[in-house]
């Protein structure tokens, strides 16, 4: 894939918390249900870690980051990894905007916290098709 025809998305880590917990979930369902041909999840730890390839992926494409607290550890990895944020997403951010989806759970979201996934995926797959149309969202 070419920087022309994907973005890479790149999720928290928060391991063992709900919202980081849902950022991955939302990133599962825009790269594999509504964005499969232009959405590629890439390894947070594997930045982190600094793994070359990992590190080519992110740096060879436009990246959109969903961080699940104010740390912003996603977005910033990125940035230090020589990527470009085309687009910064925030779990407590969508929350706010859908405050009746509570999430809960860690190994398994409970309905509200897969349909609070489900409608960031939504917007994240909005600012995928800004992306590919090369448009600033």
């Amino acid at each position: 894939m070419n920087d022309n025809k994907h973005v890479v998305v790149v999720p928290c880590s928060g391991i063992g918390k709900t919202y980081g917990t849902v950022g991955r979930e939302a990133a599962y369902e825009l790269a594999e249900e509504l964005r499969p041909d232009c959405a590629e999840v890439v390894a947070l730890s594997l930045l982190v870690l600094g793994d070359a390839e990992t590190q080519a992926r992110v740096q060879a494409a436009p990246a959109i980051t969903i961080d699940g607290c104010k740390l912003a550890c996603a977005s910033k990895m990125v940035t230090e990894s020589g990527g470009r944020v085309a687009y910064e997403a925030n779990v407590l951010d969508t929350f706010r905007r859908h405050r009746h989806l509570k999430p809960k759970g860690i190994a398994e979201l409970n309905p509200e916290g897969q349909e609070l996934a489900y409608r960031m995926a939504e917007e994240l797959a909005e600012a995928t098709d800004k992306i590919m149309r090369g448009e600033e969202v």
